[in-house]
């Protein structure tokens, strides 16, 4: 929705309990809070580290919208988040800000910087890219860069903390080299490395140090530091340091996209430009060789990345290799050249000729984005894959990679089979929403929803798994003609049937033992058969029906966790 989004600390909720109040709560801010319609002074207390004070409607982290699906309590969890909500009320300062916080209100002020220089979308790619705040991206840009694999470009990850340290390295030693008595005398690649080091650590400062620019400067240090203890910086060793540093600090991340599209690629990587050294394989002629360096990274990375991405987002980018081919050598020859040169020149107030340059640069990568997203086809959709389906393709992958001899390719075996599995991957014949206000049915037509309005998070969510691409309206109008308020729909000798509204509500008086009935209020029935309401549903969560009739639900007592909730 682009609002704005404040975590909140030191929380106090009037009519609570101490004991019961989060650590955090996140808000969004809409109508007057954001800005809209408030009083002058009133916008002011959304600074960092700011107290503030406010009415806002909040609700405990939701789980699965279907079984097996990502668990945002879980991720709430680790983040240590007890509540997520909105407000619509003008925030109340009580305290301005202090002395703490104060290198994230020095992003906040390059953001701001960097945008009024470069306004609408430029800028907020640039703001982007520098800073980490991503807020100035529209909807629309934001949507063509995924469409045409190039989101990737907005996340301050391994790629640009890459290019950053390798131009800070490569600039250092040159200019090393340039003077004979300091070439000779001093360990010319040992300091332009610990400058790299710095260079990243400063990015990472400045970029807020989420998980992914967390992972890149992890990479980034280890490889550099293999350069001053005179080791070989690119070897699947350094690989796997960095992994097990970054599970140590996060261990949830293993589970996410992020952790494994950034691994998956900077191992295949090294693999393959390791394979090319080792064998002596030269990219054509010199003048050829960094041309086809960067479309065989290409490619390498995004065949790497490509079933991690399908898996997670159920989307194909068909032109994906393309706009990386168009776009990736621009960002490392133009925009991170001219981001450190804003760098260097802010202090004294001309940062604007390497901003300039900067915004010519993201202008074509955002021109090459929309053009790939418009082209016809340029997104396809694919089904969630089995459980089990993913860590068989890595595993097979990993022993193609790290084992040695003809015996490696045994690993395409079970990376082969993994596919084949994803290609029969069946999804649930009928999903059932936690809260009771949406249904889900299968169809050959694809899932129908029993809503065309409503729930539109969840149904978003059970469409994009099963690789459909319809809209909710399109969708619920897949549905059969039936009785008004009653939704009906068949799973071989079961009957799903959803109660919609107060007068299908009074007007059940008794069901059978082969029906299943769903409905968004507390139902009061005399009968054999399975209700599944309010009070049911928070002790099941989500409930999904296979084509065999079983039941799955999202929430099992038997494997309780530490985000799982109450019961």
């Amino acid at each position: 929705s682009d609002a704005l989004r404040l975590t909140l600390d030191r929380v106090r909720l009037d009519g609570v309990a101490p004991g019961a109040v989060p650590a955090r709560l996140r808000i969004a801010l809409h109508g007057a809070a954001a800005g809209r319609g408030a009083a002058p002074g009133q916008g002011q207390g959304a600074l960092p580290g700011a107290r503030v004070m406010t009415t806002a409607h909040l609700a405990p982290p939701q789980g699965p919208a279907e079984p097996g699906g990502f668990d945002f309590r879980r991720h709430a969890w680790f983040q240590r988040l007890g509540a997520v909500g909105y407000t619509r009320a003008p925030l109340v300062l009580v305290a301005p800000p202090g002395r703490d916080l104060w290198l994230f209100r020095l992003r906040m002020a390059a953001a701001a910087r960097v945008r009024a220089a470069l306004p609408g979308d430029t800028g907020g790619f640039a703001a982007a890219v520098t800073t980490g705040d991503r807020s100035g991206v529209g909807q629309a840009t934001l949507e063509a860069l995924r469409a045409s694999n190039l989101a990737h470009l907005l996340a301050i990850s391994g790629l640009h903390m890459g290019l950053l340290a390798g131009f800070v390295f490569a600039a250092i030693r040159l200019a090393l080299a340039a003077i004979p008595v300091l070439a000779l005398r001093l360990p010319a690649r040992k300091i332009a490395a610990g400058a790299a080091i710095a260079a990243a650590a400063g990015y990472f400062a400045l970029s807020g140090g989420n998980v992914a620019t967390e992972r890149a400067f992890v990479m980034t240090v280890v490889l550099l530091g293999a350069v001053m203890v005179d080791r070989r910086a690119f070897s699947l060793r350094a690989v796997a340091l960095a992994a097990l540093v970054v599970l140590t600090l996060r261990p949830d991340s293993l589970l996410g996209p992020g952790f494994q599209m950034s691994f998956a690629a900077t191992t295949a990587l090294i693999a393959v430009f390791g394979a090319l050294r080792d064998r002596q394989i030269r990219l054509g002629p010199r003048w050829l060789a960094p041309v086809a360096g960067v479309a065989l990274s290409s490619l390498v990375a995004g065949l790497a990345t490509a079933p991690v991405a399908a898996a997670h987002f159920n989307t194909l980018a068909h032109y994906g290799l393309a706009a990386n081919l168009l776009a990736v050598p621009v960002m490392g020859l133009v925009v991170i050249p001219a981001a450190v040169l804003a760098v260097l020149l802010a202090p004294f107030g001309l940062e604007a000729a390497g901003l300039e340059a900067m915004g010519l640069g993201l202008g074509w990568i955002l021109g090459v984005a929309h053009w790939a997203a418009g082209l016809p086809g340029a997104r396809g959709h694919l089904p969630s894959p089995g459980p089990w389906v993913l860590p068989m393709f890595a595993l097979g992958m990993l022993f193609v990679i790290l084992w040695q001899g003809r015996a490696r390719l045994a690993g395409f075996v079970p990376a082969a089979t993994a596919v084949l599995l994803w290609s029969g991957a069946e999804r649930p014949a009928v999903l059932i929403a936690d809260t009771g206000a949406l249904v889900g049915a299968m169809t050959p037509q694809g899932r129908a929803l029993s809503k065309p309005r409503g729930a539109g998070f969840v149904a978003g969510i059970w469409l994009e798994n099963d690789g459909d691409d319809a809209a909710q309206p399109e969708a619920a109008a897949r549905w059969p003609q039936s009785d008004a308020g009653l939704r009906t729909a068949r799973v071989g000798a079961r009957q799903v049937i959803h109660v919609q509204g107060k007068r299908a509500v009074l007007g059940m008086t008794g069901c059978t033992e082969a029906q299943i009935l769903v409905a968004a209020v507390p139902l009061a029935l005399d009968g054999p058969c399975l209700v599944l309401d309010p009070p049911r549903l928070r002790l099941t969560g989500a409930v999904a029906l296979g084509a065999d009739g079983k039941l799955r639900t999202a929430r099992d007592p038997a494997r309780r966790r530490l985000w799982s909730g109450p019961e």
